[in-house]
């Protein structure tokens, strides 16, 4: 069994990568999402690129003939022009096909962004669920899933179009190679070279371009935080209240402006020299261009291979232009691409675990010289935690926020791994543990917990996925939870849309969606561990008493953990475990701790006084 400690902290760095070693893998994903709409992409390349060739030739050949039947016309008064129309219809066929091809690589295009841009969005929330809370909570992974979703979901795509166009071009240019290289071999050198210059400066703009990108992906989420502050229902009436709007539109703009004069400093550089280098291309074709008409005018081509050498050369000039730049946006698709497969190839522990009963059945919980440290904390979020809860024990722990408490439940729940010492459950370590048989085991409401934009129902179900769509659970978790009252008085009752994000959405009072998520806890019928973190913190002293005098009842032969400020509530607990900066400072029930004059008898008397 191997240990899934968190990884440590090292800020992420880019690989070296070669130029375009990412075309392969966009290809097989690209394969993956629709073999059919990938072969019917490589078809209409190959049509799109031969044909074009065939177009000029027979366009030489009208030419040809025009000119012919003009000199036969003039000696004799008469020409047939039944090969001239079979010539035009022709050229007509061809270019019919060429627009077909053009138009059936535009819709093959458009239906693979959609799937493909679906298939890596979901790849990208799969692996999400692989990953640790440890790796959530670390700012530096969060930048660089931001920069995997902002742009990976559309290079693939564009990486392999980039690759079929780059085909197409080649077909081409294959093909006007062959018909120009009976003019002149030289032809072909002034086609390539007048395109290079615009290539070299493209792929160093790309460049430029990426790492900008990279480097900046902090301020774009900022950016993304401000517009949810400014524009959510959960946000707005403090932004409202404190005057926030003007300070953070500020901020807002202040962060767009420093990002846009980055943006408008590269383009203008990078347009200034393409526009610069390009006229060296502009130059070459024109250099052709007199010497095609100077050899049309002594003789030595004809006026209808002069047409046709012209567009083979202005074709050929754009051909080389796309396919360079294809290969200077190939590259930079790798460059981005490389964000998806940095995330994608995240570390993720391998699941060891495979007990679903403890060696000591009915030994309980116990904590054995626990520690924990946060990646690139300064010091213990936990240390030196011992503990033993046994089976129908209750336990409560009490601190000042910081001190480590829930930190401890989301050991105890495999959120987190110990850095230091062991956990056990029955007598088995929980890293030895299925995770799904003992999070089955374990009833958890966390003190920020999820308001779901679901149905009422939903909202309890989420509780056990098992039961998610169960209406008798659903009720039988509400009444436990208290909720179910206030549930059943909703317009549609359990399938009520809560929350304002969705059209008929109602919204809840705090203590309402306390109780919702107090009855989320209850759906685990199975479970013999109930973990309650500020249960009750929004509700009134009524619906409390009621909401623990129901947990007492269903807590009967269970073990349950308790994190609460209330001391109201803490002091029926056989054990109270006194926390301060990560370590136990006081252990014992409530009578003893009062006795000792401690921190919890402090703090117990500094609470009794406001009741007096």
């Amino acid at each position: 069994m191997t240990s899934v400690a968190p990884a440590p902290h090292q800020p992420w760095r880019h690989r070296a990568l070669s130029p375009f070693q990412y075309s392969a893998r966009a290809l097989g994903l690209v394969w993956s999402t629709s073999p059919a709409l990938t072969l019917g992409l490589a078809l209409a390349t190959v049509i799109a690129g031969v044909l074009p060739a065939l177009a000029a030739w027979i366009g030489k050949q009208i030419v040809d003939s025009v000119v012919a039947s003009m000199q036969l016309y003039q000696a004799q008064g008469d020409a047939p022009l039944a090969a001239l129309l079979w010539l035009l219809a022709t050229e007509a066929g061809v270019v019919a096909l060429i627009a077909a091809a053009q138009r059936g690589l535009s819709v093959q295009q458009s239906l693979l962004r959609v799937l493909l841009g679906q298939k890596v969005n979901v790849m990208i929330l799969e692996k999400a669920q692989q990953l640790s809370l440890v790796q959530f909570e670390d700012s530096e992974f969060y930048d660089k899933l931001t920069r995997a979703r902002r742009e990976a979901s559309i290079r693939p795509l564009s990486l392999v179009t980039k690759l079929f166009s780059l085909m197409q071009n080649g077909l081409s240019l294959i093909s006007f190679a062959i018909l120009l290289i009976h003019f002149s071999p030289w032809a072909l050198l002034i086609l390539v070279v007048g395109a290079l210059p615009v290539f070299f400066a493209e792929a160093k703009f790309s460049g430029d371009a990426f790492r900008l990108f990279r480097r900046r992906s902090p301020e774009a989420r900022m950016q993304g935080y401000l517009e949810a502050v400014l524009a959510r229902e959960d946000h707005i009436k403090e932004v409202k209240l404190f005057d926030l709007a003007p300070r953070l539109l500020q901020r807002y703009r202040d962060i767009f402006t420093q990002l846009y004069a980055e943006d408008r400093a590269l383009t203008i550089r990078r347009d200034t020299w393409g526009f610069l280098l390009g006229l060296l291309g502009t130059l070459a074709f024109y250099a052709a261009y007199v010497w095609i008409v100077v050899d049309t005018v002594h003789g030595r081509i004809s006026l209808g291979e002069m047409t046709m050498y012209l567009l083979l050369f202005r074709q050929g000039q754009t051909a080389v232009s796309s396919s360079l730049t294809a290969i200077s946006g190939m590259y930079e698709d790798n460059l981005y691409l490389s964000n998806l497969y940095e995330y994608l190839e995240q570390p993720v522990a391998a699941e060891q675990g495979d007990l679903r009963q403890g060696k000591t059945p009915g030994d309980g919980i116990r904590f054995e010289q626990v520690g924990f440290h946060y990646p690139g904390a300064s010091r213990a979020a936990l240390e030196g935690i011992n503990l033993h809860l046994q089976p129908s024990e209750s336990l409560a722990l009490v601190g000042e926020n910081g001190s480590g408490k829930t930190t401890l439940i989301k050991l105890l729940t495999r959120l987190y791994t110990p850095s230091e010492g062991r956990i056990l459950l029955d007598g088995s370590d929980l890293q030895e543990w299925n995770t799904d048989a003992l999070r089955q085991r374990i009833g958890v409401i966390f003190q920020d917990f999820i308001r779901y934009q679901f149905s009422a129902g939903e909202n309890l179900g989420v509780g056990d996925v098992e039961a998610f769509d169960d209406p008798q659970r659903w009720q039988e978790a509400a009444e436990r939870g208290r909720a179910s009252d206030f549930i059943e008085r909703l317009d549609q009752g359990y399938q009520t849309q809560l929350g304002r994000w969705f059209k008929g959405g109602q919204e809840l009072s705090g203590g309402q969606w306390q109780k919702v998520a107090l009855s989320r806890s209850y759906m685990r019928t199975q479970a013999d561990i109930l973990v309650l973190d500020e249960p009750t913190a929004a509700m009134d002293a009524g619906a409390e008493a009621e909401v623990f005098e129901q947990f007492r009842q269903h807590a009967k032969g269970k073990m349950t953990i308790l994190i609460s400020h209330r001391f109201s509530t803490v002091r029926s607990a056989e054990q109270i475990v006194v926390l301060e900066h990560g370590r136990i400072i006081e252990q014992g029930r409530h009578e003893t701790l009062v006795a000792q004059g401690g921190r919890y008898a402090h703090l117990f008397q500094l609470q009794a006084q406001g009741y007096r």
